[in-house]
C-alpha cells in the first residue's frame, strides 16, 4: 500500500509500522473469525470489509475461520449462511478454517500447561468460582483446587476428555493470578465439559475450549499476522498475549491483536441473542426478514453488496463506539441503485383513468428509456390504451395552488405518452372516486417532435395500462424500531420499540415487462422508490419488496 495515495486509518498505520519494523510483507495474513451461532449482521459486514479490504490493499491472504467452540449453539446452517454472505459481499477467502480443526493441538498444549504447573482442574461450582474471583475493586481468592498435583490434574483432565464427568463438575483453568487488576487474568477457564454433538467433530469430544484459549492459538496456527477485534475484546488482549507466550516459537509469526470500535446502526439491534429473540418470538418471519439487520435480510430487501461496501468505507474505522444514522446506509443504497436499477411503471394505490377521446379497442406501444444513467441508453416498449391506472394521490378533484398533478380542468403529461386534461369523475354511493375521465391531445405524444409534444405542463405522472397491467404483491417495509437506539436503555425491553407499522402488504399493478423478472432483480418504480423481486415471487404471483424510497422521509417524521 502506498501511504501517498490516501490517509491511513489507525489500523493501516499499525500494519505500516510493523512493516517498517521488519515484518516481511509476505508474512501479512488476516482473518475473519465468525462464530457459527447465527446469521451475520451489518456489524459483521463492517468487519468483513475491513479484513478482506486489507487483504486486497496489501495483496495478502485472508482466512475465513469459524470459531466453532460451542456446539450447543452452532449449526451447519449458520456456517453455510456465513459463507454465502461473505461471497455475496464480493470477497474470496484463502483458507476455510475451523477452530475445531485444532481441537487436538489445543488439547495437547493444555496438557503441556498442566505439566508446567500453569493450568489446573477446578471442581468448584460456577457460583463459587464467581464469588472466589472477586470484584474489579477487590482481589480474588485462590481456588481450593488450585494446588492440585500435576498428576491429579492430568488424570482428571484426561477423564474429562473421555466423558466420565457430568457437565459443570470440572473445568480446566489457567493458573495466572487471582490478584490481577484485569479480572480476565484471574485464572480464566480454558475448557468446560459439554456432552453435545458438534456439527463437524460429532461426538468425538466431551470438552470444548473457551473462546479466549482457542482464538489466539488458532491465529497462531494459521500464522495470522494481525487479529483485528471489536473494542469489547480490548481487556482480552492481555490474556491473548499470555496464552501466546506459553506456546510461541520465535521462528514463526506472532499474531498481534488490536481493537476497533463497533459502528452501531440507528433503529436496529445487532445482538445475535436479540436477533434470535425476534425470530423465535415471531416478531419477524426469519433471519432473512427484510426488516432485520442481518446481511441475508438486507440482501432480500434489495440492498446491494456494493452499497454495503460503500457504507462500510464511508463510516470507516474508529477507536470509539458511536451510533451511525441508518439514513447514511439508505443514501449509499440509493446512490448505487440509481446507477443500476431500470426505471419501470408501477401503481401501488390505483384509481382508473379513462381517456374518453382515445379510440375504443386501440392500443399502441410507446418507447421508454430504461435508465437515464446508462452510458449507452437502452429502451423498452410500453403498452398504452384507453384505460389506465394512475396513483390515487396524483389526482385532486379540487386542487390547491401547489398541486401540480392532475385535477379537473388542468393538464399533466403521462410519462412517455401524451398530455391529458381532467374532465370529470365517477363516484360510488359513498362518494369515493372510482374513475377519472379525461381527454388527451393526440398530437402531444412524447418524442414525436410536434409543437404539441414540446408544450410545457407543470406535472408528469406515471401510469399502467389496465388491459396489460400485471397484479403484484408489494411489501412496503419501514424501520423495525421506532427508537433510534432501541438497545440503548437497559431498563427498557428493546421490543417495546418495535414499529407496529414496519410492514404493509398491498396489491399493486406493474407494467408487463416485469412478468419475467427474477429474484433480487432491482427496479426503480418511477416516483415511488426502489424495489426488488422477493424469493416468494413466481410466474403466477409477482412479489416485490420496497428497498428504499427515493428520498429520506423518516427524518421528517421524526422531527414532528
Amino acid at each position: 500500500m502506498s501511504t501517498e495515495e490516501k490517509s491511513l486509518n489507525f489500523i493501516e498505520q499499525i500494519i505500516e509500522q510493523d512493516l517498517k519494523n521488519g515484518l516481511s510483507k509476505d508474512k501479512l495474513r488476516f482473518r475473519f473469525p465468525p462464530e457459527p451461532n447465527g446469521y451475520l449482521h451489518i456489524g459483521h459486514a463492517s468487519a468483513i470489509c475491513l479484513n478482506f479490504g486489507l487483504g486486497i490493499d496489501y495483496n495478502a491472504p485472508v482466512n475465513l475461520r469459524f470459531d466453532d467452540t460451542n456446539p450447543s449453539k452452532e449449526e451447519q446452517e449458520f456456517v453455510d449462511a456465513i459463507k454465502r454472505d461473505v461471497e455475496w459481499l464480493g470477497y474470496n477467502w484463502d483458507n476455510e478454517c475451523y477452530a475445531s480443526d485444532y481441537f487436538q493441538q489445543l488439547y495437547d498444549w493444555a496438557v503441556e500447561l498442566i505439566k508446567k504447573g500453569k493450568a489446573y482442574v477446578d471442581s468448584q461450582s460456577s457460583e463459587d468460582m464467581a464469588i472466589q474471583k472477586g470484584t474489579p475493586t477487590t482481589p480474588g481468592t485462590d481456588s481450593p483446587y488450585r494446588n492440585r498435583s500435576i498428576e491429579e490434574n492430568l488424570d482428571l483432565f484426561e477423564r474429562m476428555k473421555k466423558g466420565e464427568f457430568e457437565k459443570g463438575t470440572h473445568v480446566l483453568r489457567a493458573k495466572i493470578s487471582m490478584n490481577a487488576n484485569n479480572m480476565l487474568m484471574r485464572d480464566p477457564i480454558m475448557y468446560r465439559i459439554m456432552h453435545a454433538h458438534h456439527h463437524r467433530t460429532g461426538n468425538d469430544w466431551c470438552i470444548y475450549p473457551m473462546y479466549d484459549w482457542a482464538h489466539g492459538e488458532s491465529d497462531y496456527l494459521e500464522q495470522v499476522s494481525h487479529s483485528f477485534c471489536t473494542l469489547e475484546f480490548l481487556p482480552h488482549r492481555e490474556l491473548y498475549d499470555w496464552f501466546l507466550n506459553q506456546i510461541y516459537d520465535e521462528t514463526k509469526v506472532r499474531p498481534k491483536q488490536r481493537e476497533f470500535a463497533r459502528r452501531n446502526l440507528s433503529h436496529t439491534v445487532v445482538s445475535k441473542r436479540k436477533l434470535l429473540q425476534l425470530v423465535e418470538e415471531k416478531h419477524v418471519t426469519g433471519w432473512d426478514d427484510p426488516r432485520m439487520s442481518t446481511i441475508s435480510g438486507m440482501r432480500r430487501r434489495g440492498i446491494t453488496a456494493i452499497a454495503i461496501r460503500n457504507f462500510a468505507n464511508t463510516i470507516g474505522i474508529a477507536k470509539r463506539t458511536n451510533l451511525i444514522d441508518v439514513s447514511l446506509l439508505d443514501f449509499c443504497v440509493r446512490e448505487d441503485l440509481n446507477k443500476v436499477a431500470p426505471r419501470v411503471m408501477a401503481v401501488l394505490n390505483p384509481v382508473k383513468l379513462v381517456i374518453t377521446n382515445y379510440p375504443e379497442g386501440q392500443e399502441e406501444w410507446l418507447e421508454a428509456e430504461n435508465n437515464p444513467e446508462e452510458e449507452v441508453m437502452t429502451y423498452r416498449q410500453l403498452p398504452f390504451s384507453k384505460e389506465l391506472y394512475i396513483e390515487r394521490e396524483d389526482f385532486q378533484e379540487e386542487a390547491h395552488k401547489k398541486f401540480f398533478r392532475l385535477s379537473l380542468g388542468t393538464e399533466v403529461r403521462l410519462k412517455n405518452a401524451y398530455i391529458i386534461k381532467g374532465e370529470s369523475v365517477v363516484k360510488d354511493a359513498e362518494g369515493n372516486i372510482t374513475e377519472i375521465h379525461c381527454t388527451y391531445d393526440v398530437d402531444s405524444k412524447s418524442g414525436s417532435g410536434t409543437e404539441a409534444s414540446k408544450r410545457k405542463v407543470k406535472g408528469t405522472i406515471h401510469w399502467v395500462s389496465t388491459a396489460h397491467a400485471v397484479e403484484a404483491e408489494v411489501r412496503v417495509y419501514d424501520r423495525l424500531f421506532t427508537h433510534e437506539n432501541p438497545d440503548g436503555n437497559k431498563d427498557v425491553d428493546f421490543k417495546e420499540y418495535i414499529n407496529p407499522n414496519s410492514l404493509e402488504v398491498i396489491t399493486g399493478y406493474v407494467e408487463p415487462s416485469l412478468q419475467s423478472s427474477k429474484e433480487l432483480d432491482h427496479f426503480q418504480f418511477q416516483r415511488l422508490g426502489y424495489f426488488c423481486v422477493d424469493r416468494d415471487s413466481s410466474s403466477e404471483k409477482l412479489v416485490f419488496n420496497k428497498t428504499v424510497g427515493l428520498r429520506d422521509t423518516w427524518a421528517k417524521v421524526e422531527s414532528k
